[in-house]
């Protein structure tokens, strides 16, 4: 069955990559032709349901992507939330987000109906209408509405004191395991590899978006490391995949640890609890970012935005610093 699913929604998104940029394109989902009835046989109201499905073929930041436009836009149409977990059932518990959550399976079971939404450009006030007379079409109809795969929200800052509370709070902090010493200042780096290094060879211009190359990290770990103000000893924490050769030029750096064959939590949790961390561009240290606590240095030029605050600090293409460093007391 669970292959059966896979083929099927692998079908659906080739069908829907055909008509997305088309004048046409809602007019293929059954929610956009049911905005034109009045099904108010009822008279009773119900606080219908907004998720958003985390990609079970994608890599945990992209799922998490998914999983906050479900939060962000429940709370934008006037909808309560439902949680779909995500595929992987140890990422599920890592980091917390069902809690204080209704699931949909559980909704389905209490008599909901899953509604399918098109995908819209949040930035497009005609295709948020829709969204809105689709929604309040079925206002007379207990509904979950399901946000289409991949979903696009920018702004992924904007529900980060919800997830924050979600992951601190999580019942599987208890049993996370550091390898950090605290009497240091703890910078963690993320450089993207994996994925993208096939674009270097085959010009995918997807992946070439999200190149950077290694003077750009050595240059924003020099310019952090001289803004530095502080009487703690630094710790270094670079992040990323590859062999040790690859990243020979950051042996210049003091007590600097090479994390290579990290598994991919234990990366995502030491990024989070680092008191620095210099994100690349990717949503693997992007999403860890919003939970971070501490200094977040970050590619000014990226998909998803950041907060205006003082611990968010740009970094241009040369990996020059667009604002000052200040660590909390």
């Amino acid at each position: 069955m669970e292959v059966l699913g896979k083929i099927k929604r692998r079908l659906w998104a080739i069908f829907v990559s055909q008509f997305l940029h088309k004048s046409y394109y809602p007019k293929i989902y059954k929610s956009y032709w049911n905005s034109f009835f009045d099904n108010r046989n009822s008279k009773e109201i119900f606080n219908n349901y907004y998720t958003a499905r985390p990609n079970p073929g994608a890599g945990i930041g992209h799922q998490m992507a998914n999983w906050i436009a479900g939060y962000w836009f429940a709370k934008q149409f006037g909808l309560n939330f439902a949680h779909s977990p995500f595929a992987c059932k140890k990422w599920e518990a890592f980091l917390g987000f069902y809690s204080n959550e209704v699931n949909v399976d559980d909704l389905v079971k209490n008599g909901y109906k899953k509604v399918l939404l098109p995908l819209f450009d949040e930035f497009n006030l005609q295709e948020i209408e829709i969204q809105k007379k689709i929604i309040s079409s079925y206002s007379h109809t207990k509904v979950v509405f399901v946000a289409e795969q991949d979903q696009g929200y920018r702004n992924q800052f904007g529900v980060m004191e919800n997830l924050k509370q979600k992951f601190y709070n999580a019942q599987s902090r208890i049993e996370d395991c550091f390898f950090f010493d605290h009497r240091f200042l703890n910078v963690a780096v993320h450089v993207r590899r994996g994925d993208i290094v096939i674009g270097q060879h085959n010009k995918n211009p997807n992946l070439l978006l999200r190149w950077q190359g290694i003077d750009y990290f050595i240059n924003v770990l020099r310019n952090v490391l001289s803004e530095l103000k502080t009487e703690k000893p630094i710790a270094i924490y670079l992040f990323s995949q590859g062999e040790i050769e690859e990243f020979s030029e950051f042996a210049q750096f003091e007590n600097i640890h090479f994390c290579l064959d990290w598994n991919a939590m234990d990366s995502f949790l030491h990024m989070v609890y680092s008191d620095i961390l210099i994100t690349s561009k990717s949503s693997f240290s992007y999403k860890p970012a919003l939970l971070n606590n501490g200094i977040k240095v970050s590619p000014k030029d990226f998909w998803h935005g950041y907060p205006q605050t003082n611990d968010w600090v740009m970094a241009d293409e040369s990996g020059e610093l667009l604002n000052d460093i200040s660590l909390k007391s």
